[in-house]
């Protein structure tokens, strides 16, 4: 089977554009390849945290995983800091790759702008991001249009590690391809922004249907609609009927496109018909993190079986590498 390898940081349980824009692909990606999914933690400390709340929302990320239904049996899942090859790899990674790729990368622009001190981890953010996908050889990456750029970099790692340290015409590391998510952007409740819990915006995966109704009602919809028996326009509404797009099957929204445009509906009796559809799939998520949250024993061993598992891929490649390279 053809190799796949993603990464998602650990801010805690997931939240819907989380699971829509990349977890619920992952579970079905899983069928179809050999899958490595990794809480990357990392990646993580780049930012403020303390110790005790990173291992919380690590625990609380890999738990909500596999509440979606990422299936240990099926595929690898595992936490970055437990296979130490990732940074080992990254280190090596550091020495073929040109500052200038580092400096162009938009979100190392964008971030570093906003820091009055820019530590060196966020300009190697995307070096690490290459070991994590390249240590395991993967050749697709399921990623949004966001991660685009970062994956062209793992490219450019890869060509320029094979053109040194391969045999002509037979290059080690594949040049991994992007494959971009079915839901590739998942607009905030507020209408002005990609979902994020940084920004407040989004609803929680493990939420009840009463907390989601309380965030979903003042959701932002056609600003076009003042009154109720004002004629609208699906396209204008973004984030209520982006999510009937994601949650209600086809014939729910084609209802939705025709009383919106007629006025038939008002936006609450929209949004209400909306939630019975996302409660609905999630409610069985919600069951199931439950019962992983009483029974910690079962994350332990998924995450354990992982490592082990990524270990043991790891290890032959750096074995490979230092070889090649006049390490070992």
């Amino acid at each position: 089977m053809p190799r796949i390898f993603s990464g998602i940081q650990p801010s805690g349980e997931l939240h819907i554009g989380n699971y829509l824009g990349a977890v619920k692909n992952w579970v079905a990606l899983q069928e179809q390849y050999e899958s490595f999914y990794c809480v990357v933690d990392y990646h993580a400390i780049i930012g403020s945290y303390t110790p005790d709340d990173l291992r919380r929302r690590t625990r609380d990320m890999a738990t909500s995983l596999l509440a979606s239904g990422i299936d240990p049996a099926k595929c690898t899942l595992f936490v970055q800091s437990r296979v130490p090859e990732h940074t080992e790899l990254a280190w090596i990674f550091n020495t073929i790759t040109p500052l200038g790729e580092l400096e162009r990368q938009v979100a190392f622009k964008e971030k570093a702008s906003r820091q009055e001190q820019v530590m060196a981890g966020l300009l190697n953010y995307p070096v690490l991001q290459a070991a994590d996908i390249l240590l395991y050889l993967a050749d697709t990456v399921p990623v949004g249009e966001d991660q685009v750029q970062h994956l062209e970099l793992s490219r450019v790692v890869a060509r320029n590690w094979n053109a040194r340290f391969a045999p002509e015409g037979a290059p080690y590391f594949p040049e991994p391809q992007p494959k971009l998510t079915p839901t590739r952007r998942i607009v905030g409740l507020d209408g002005n922004a990609k979902m994020s819990k940084s920004l407040g915006n989004t609803i929680g995966l493990l939420e009840s249907k009463d907390e989601m109704w309380a965030k979903l009602r003042p959701a932002v919809t056609d600003p076009s609609r003042m009154r109720k028996t004002d004629a609208g326009n699906p396209e204008q509404c973004p984030v209520v009927f982006g999510l009937h797009k994601a949650f209600s099957p086809a014939s729910t929204v084609a209802e939705v496109e025709v009383n919106c445009r007629g006025a038939q509906w008002g936006c609450v009796d929209c949004k209400k018909v909306l939630l019975e559809h996302m409660d609905a799939e999630l409610t069985p998520i919600r069951t199931r993190a439950q019962e992983l949250t009483a029974q910690p024993s079962l994350v332990d061993a998924a995450l354990d079986a992982g490592a082990e598992k990524a270990r043991a891929v790891a290890q032959r490649t750096m074995e490979q590498v230092k070889e090649r390279m006049g390490l070992a």
